[in-house]
């Protein structure tokens, strides 16, 4: 049996990933250019270098069976050679070269007539002010390339703000988007196995802070008939989209009912955390399933309700986790740790699942854990 796993990427997404590939006998490598990443502590090898590195890249070829990758800032380029020469990478690299470009990839969706806000690229403040006119405000400006967690979005509420947004977004190409007023963001994690065999796991509610996830509510409390519409549209976007392993789709629901797509990841998701310890398969181990051509696992929920809650970072400077004993004396409550040696505002050091009877339960049990615990 070939059990030789290569990552790009060491951060904590790799690291339950490696977790899982352990699990199941695989030796674990990764490319991260941080020494000691959250996933460099607990794999076989780290390489440290950048995400783009062809030649770390291929090194970790050598030392690989399979090559995946937990961030999109990988070299689709270097990929998609290694995969002309042969090497099995998973999701494949022209997805994450379509993926990692913000604008190609909502063209991608539209061209494939899947919904979402209307677009345009921009190159200078004129042509922001002429689609200013056309979307009136507010409207999104955002980076095309390398932005997470909101990191690249900039939310135009007036004229003034376009100066300001152009200033946050500097030397970087951009792209305008309409704005959704949307009453809930979904996510559903999905999977495509080597063969074809495609699993989707409960539609989540999350909800977001300053751009970046803070909770994730599951089953979302939304009705049948919207749960329907967003797996339907999740598998619309998997038979449009090339590779194995697994995705994240982020979604808007609208006043109206509607289901647009905001975001796709080609990796296993912030949102899916919540699997680990809520369902029968997590979305880690499905995706370390899906790229060695492993039979997929059920993504079947244990308990009737999960929250996740992110724990984010609340000050600059060495990590130092606070109020663990407290947290643990909650039942149902697990707590993931990332290893960060470093924390800075925003940034994510770990994160609490809480199991309950009803969502309810589950998010009081959350957000009391919340309130025992930092890093």
């Amino acid at each position: 049996m070939k059990n030789r796993i290569g990552i790009v990427g060491g951060g904590q997404l790799g690291r339950m990933m490696a977790f899982s590939a352990k699990q199941l006998g695989f030796t674990v490598h990764v490319v991260d250019p941080t020494a000691q990443s959250p996933a460099g502590q607990v794999v076989d090898s780290q390489i440290v270098a950048d995400y783009k590195d062809q030649k770390a890249i291929k090194n970790l070829a050598k030392k690989s069976d399979f090559l995946t990758f937990e961030v999109e800032l990988a070299n689709a380029d270097i990929l998609n050679r290694l995969t002309k020469q042969g090497i099995k990478v998973n999701p494949s690299a022209k997805t994450l070269g379509i993926i990692k470009d913000k604008f190609a990839q909502k063209a991608f969706l539209r061209k494939h007539r899947i919904s979402v806000a209307d677009f345009a690229i921009v190159e200078n403040k004129k042509e922001i002010e002429k689609y200013a006119k056309k979307y009136g405000y507010p409207f999104l400006l955002k980076a095309r390339f390398d932005a997470y967690d909101g990191r690249g979005n900039f939310l135009v509420k007036n004229q003034n703000d376009i100066s300001k947004g152009i200033e946050k977004l500097k030397e970087r190409k951009l792209y305008i988007e309409k704005n959704i007023p949307f009453v809930k963001e979904l996510s559903i994690i999905v999977v495509r196995s080597i063969n074809g065999n495609i699993v989707v796991y409960p539609v989540c509610e999350t909800i977001h802070k300053r751009n970046i996830c803070d909770v994730v509510i599951v089953p979302a409390p939304v009705s049948k008939n919207i749960k329907k519409k967003t797996e339907r549209l999740a598998r619309k976007v998997m038979k449009s989209l090339k590779g194995a392993g697994a995705f994240g789709i982020e979604m808007f629901l609208t006043k109206k009912g509607n289901v647009l797509i905001n975001e796709i990841a080609p990796r296993v998701h912030n949102s899916g955390h919540y699997t680990i310890e809520a369902c029968i398969t997590s979305q880690f181990e499905q995706h370390i399933r899906a790229v060695t051509g492993l039979p997929l696992g059920s993504t079947e929920m244990k308990v009737p309700a999960a929250v996740m809650i992110n724990i984010l970072g609340e000050r600059t400077g060495p990590s130092k986790l606070k109020g663990l004993k407290k947290t643990l004396t909650i039942p149902q409550v697990f707590v993931h740790v990332y290893g960060k040696m470093e924390t800075k505002i925003d940034r994510k050091m770990g994160h609490i699942t809480a199991l309950g009877k009803n969502i309810k339960d589950a998010y009081k049990k959350a957000r009391l854990a919340r309130k025992y615990i930092s890093i």
